[in-house]
């Protein structure tokens, strides 16, 4: 069995990872990847108009690129924890629309399950049952979304 783990960092994504672990250590599982999908919506082309001094621009293309590198952390971060559980993981991490990304991750390695919590970092979290995690259940085709609450 193929297993690919959702992660973003919040607390819904430590509780993801400690049921991947036992999931993991108690079956056949051949593969454990861990992915975290950074959502670079943010770039130069949103900024508002009188945004424009190279000054200005340059700070925020510093800023967007230590965001990234502390997303890249939380990848490295959960692929150690599941490393101390002796779960050998490797890590994924890829740009884009987190949901969609997660999706064709999965059709294109052929994962047979994704492992991802209930709520991420989004804002209503406390209301709904996350958008990602929503989206990834109703898209994902051939495989098991187990959501972690």
């Amino acid at each position: 069995m193929k297993m690919l783990v959702c992660t973003d960092g919040s607390e819904s994504s430590q509780k993801t990872l400690e049921r991947a672990a036992v999931i993991a250590g108690g079956c056949q599982v051949s593969d454990v990847a861990v992915i975290h999908v950074y959502d670079n919506m943010q770039d130069i082309s949103t900024l508002p108009k009188d945004f424009t001094s190279s000054e200005q621009i340059e700070r925020f293309r510093k800023m967007m690129e230590n965001h990234k590198k502390e997303r890249y952390k939380v990848l490295e971060d959960a692929v150690k924890y599941l490393e101390s559980k002796g779960i050998k993981a490797r890590p994924i991490f890829k740009e884009g629309h987190p949901s969609h990304t997660i999706v064709k991750t999965c059709a294109e390695e052929n994962f047979d399950m994704i492992v991802i919590g209930s709520r991420g970092t989004g804002g209503l979290s406390k209301v709904f049952l996350g958008s990602v995690s929503n989206a990834v259940t109703q898209e994902a085709k051939d495989c098991t979304v187990m959501t972690v609450k």
